[in-house]
């Protein structure tokens, strides 16, 4: 398996946890060949609600949330024709910084006819948080990919809202070698958040992205009659889909939605959502 590492910051000291996969395509059944850790990253026991040509993979964090200064270091590797599905049992929590920024790097690689699916569940940033989310995907030519995620700036339920710390994300895709999406930001707590070259004073943001086969004119037109609040683009080959609000099951339905339209056009899947989204 290759080396699916991102670089860490040295001057960062924490809780660094990896995760390693290798999932391979045996006459039909994606297998998980490959599984290394260390440290509080886990994965279940691969699954196969939808028969032997999908694996499920639930990855698990132990601790339930970091801390400032840990790391989260995840890579992926699909082998020719592999597909496979990736979740959580639950939030991310990301805790205040007390002075140490926190980071989460996950690198994807998809080879020639295989697929991949990033769907976590929502990252939830206390106030004082200070995280950096990088997120890569390299996909072969004729591999697909879909990728999910909601960010909860606060805690609603508890009446916080985001007003220090900081989040700083980056994504980038490569289709056939080349760099097909590229996104990078800062967002502050407290004034950024309302500004409306920010989140517009909501604290809850959704995105769907999605490599593959254009998603057809009929198909679009669906999803934005449904929601006015919907966001979507087709750039090509890569397929957005945005959602802004103030409530994070509301953003989890929105995309929920997007990605039931979507798999079956990117896939030739139902799509049909893993039990672990309902316990």
């Amino acid at each position: 398996m290759r080396d699916l590492s991102l670089p860490a910051s040295s001057t960062e000291s924490g809780w660094h946890a990896s995760l390693r996969l290798g999932f391979a395509c045996d006459a039909g059944t994606t297998r998980l060949a490959q599984r290394r850790h260390a440290g509080p990253l886990r994965v279940q026991k691969p699954l196969y609600p939808e028969g032997p040509g999908v694996c499920h993979a639930v990855l698990v964090h132990p601790p339930g949330g970091v801390a400032g200064g840990d790391v989260l270091d995840i890579g992926v590797e699909l082998g020719p024709d592999a597909r496979a599905l990736l979740t959580a049992p639950g939030a991310a929590k990301w805790y205040r910084a007390n002075g140490r920024p926190a980071r989460q790097q996950v690198r994807l690689l998809a080879a020639g006819g295989a697929s991949v699916e990033w769907l976590p569940q929502e990252t939830i940033l206390y106030d004082g948080a200070d995280v950096t989310l990088e997120h890569e995907v390299e996909l072969e030519d004729g591999a697909t990919y879909i990728g999910s995620e909601i960010l909860c700036f606060g805690r609603a339920a508890a009446g916080e809202r985001f007003v220090r710390g900081a989040l700083r994300q980056r994504t980038r895709i490569r289709q056939g070698g080349r760099l097909v999406w590229h996104e990078q930001g800062r967002l502050d707590g407290g004034d950024a958040l309302a500004s409306p070259l920010g989140l517009g004073g909501r604290h809850v943001c959704a995105t769907l992205l999605a490599v593959g086969p254009p998603a057809p004119p009929a198909l679009l037109a669906g999803l934005r009659s449904g929601d006015a609040a919907l966001g979507l683009s087709q750039l090509k080959s890569v397929f957005v889909a945005r959602y802004l609000c103030d409530d994070s099951e509301a953003a989890r339905h929105a995309l929920a939605r997007v990605w039931q339209a979507l798999r079956p056009h990117l896939l030739g899947l139902e799509a049909r959502p893993p039990r672990i989204w309902n316990t």
